[in-house]
């Protein structure tokens, strides 16, 4: 035991063991539904669906623990959802087969991997503005929560929307309205959000744990959750099926920098909104071994690919442990270690219903929010692309394309002002590669 609080600095980040444990636990119960919704998403790429469930928690397994041992950091990390529809919609269509799909994730893993370790990667992240990085940790607090009310059906798509906008895509409609606590996941998800939020106002400790077991129990008598059915041994057999050759193939270069331009963002928006949110920032607002995660990060694309289960990368969900605590590695250790288990035992982490971890992302989201204080509104050039960052990012549904519509929105903004010297030569590249990609790329 004293060796874990010398390795991971427990009593310098001011946690326990137990508290690093108490934090995953937490972090699992809202990052379990990958082990259901990932393999559901790659089928449709024609990736076998029963094998997909080992290989996406033995991937996520591997990669939490480098990220745990390695970086000392509280990020978990899956399959990334976004990045897995990308792959199963798009590339893997477009690369004719799901293994060379893969293979081409594996490239954009080791792509990744050169750009870290030529230091450009952590040198754009360091180029972005405070208020920028802190509107990335509101925009990502935003999205947290829209993930937490359509999970909870409190967020619907409009029935009428879905069938006008098949018949006339130009229409402009209401593109989502509110659900109705007739339904049994609504009305699970209300209940164990004001049970949450109040146990969160008592400063209760492990709330927002305490929550999702609560609310997983409330969802029993409304049928919402259910035990699991007979255990099934485990199959690899999607893994090491990536085709890499298939991949190198010059037709597929476009597929690749497209996803190259997705994943290379999302863990930067992710990791600041984790670090904002555990406290884990320098003075200027810097990741201390920032540069150890993005290595992990990169890596895991790959050990994704590898694994047959599609991109891994960094889990913003990881703040619901930090908002119980969690504060190094050991929590991503204890993470990774319930994603090995879960390689034997997947059924068990499906009891816990989206319904009964969508009261967790919404109060994880509007902790979150708080950054949001420490934005200089009175700042108009910084401010109005902070803000432009914020909206984007949860209604795009998309992290990259809400960094990205910032980053355009902030250049654009110092130059008209006549005020370019005050951009980072990097932040005027990564701009005008944003807007190519929003151009001519394929997400």
């Amino acid at each position: 035991m004293a060796g874990l609080v010398r390795y991971f600095d427990l009593a310098g980040r001011g946690t326990t063991v137990a508290t690093e444990l108490r934090g995953a636990v937490a972090t699992f119960l809202t990052m379990a539904y990958i082990l259901f919704a990932n393999p559901d998403i790659l089928a449709a790429a024609g990736v076998p669906h029963d094998s997909a469930v080992a290989c996406t928690a033995a991937a996520a397994g591997i990669s939490c623990l480098l990220m745990g041992f390695y970086a000392n950091f509280p990020l978990a990390m899956a399959s990334g959802m976004g990045l897995n529809a990308i792959l199963a919609y798009q590339i893997a269509p477009e690369a004719g087969s799901w293994q060379t799909a893969m293979g081409l994730i594996v490239l954009d893993g080791l792509l990744i991997l050169i750009l870290v370790l030529c230091g450009l990667r952590e040198a754009v992240m360091r180029a972005i503005p405070r208020d920028l990085r802190r509107a990335i940790a509101v925009g990502i607090g935003l999205f947290v929560a829209f993930l937490g009310l359509v999970n909870a059906r409190l967020v619907v798509v409009p029935v009428g929307t879905i069938t006008l906008l098949s018949k006339n895509p130009g229409a402009v409609l209401p593109p989502v309205t509110y659900g109705s606590l007739r339904t049994p996941e609504t009305a699970v998800a209300l209940i164990g959000l004001i049970l949450t939020a109040c146990l969160l106002a008592r400063r209760v400790r492990g709330a927002i744990l305490l929550g999702i077991l609560a609310s997983t129990a409330i969802a029993f008598p409304f049928h919402v959750a259910q035990l699991p059915g007979a255990l099934h041994p485990p199959s690899f057999a999607n893994a090491f099926q990536a085709n890499v050759r298939a991949a190198l193939d010059l037709r597929l270069v476009p597929l690749l920098l497209a996803f190259l331009m997705v994943d290379f963002f999302d863990t930067l928006g992710t990791a600041t909104a984790v670090a904002e949110q555990a406290e884990l920032v320098d003075r200027e607002g810097h990741i201390p071994r920032l540069h150890r995660i993005l290595i992990v990060d990169a890596l895991g694309a790959s050990i994704g690919g590898l694994f047959g289960a599609s991109s891994v990368t960094a889990y913003i969900e990881s703040a619901a442990g930090v908002a119980e605590g969690a504060r190094t590695g050991l929590h991503t250790i204890f993470v990774g270690l319930f994603f090995l288990l879960a390689i034997f035992a997947a059924p068990f982490a499906g009891i816990v219903p989206a319904a009964a971890t969508a009261p967790a992302l919404i109060l994880v989201g509007f902790l979150m929010c708080g950054e949001i204080a420490m934005i200089d509104f009175a700042k108009l050039e910084t401010a109005i692309p902070a803000f432009v960052t914020m909206v984007t990012l949860p209604l795009t549904y998309s992290i990259s394309h809400g960094i990205g519509y910032g980053f355009i929105t902030f250049t654009g903004l110092k130059m008209l002002s006549g005020k370019p010297r005050e951009v980072h030569p990097l932040m005027y590249a990564v701009a005008a590669a944003f807007a190519a990609y929003f151009i001519w790329g394929k997400g």
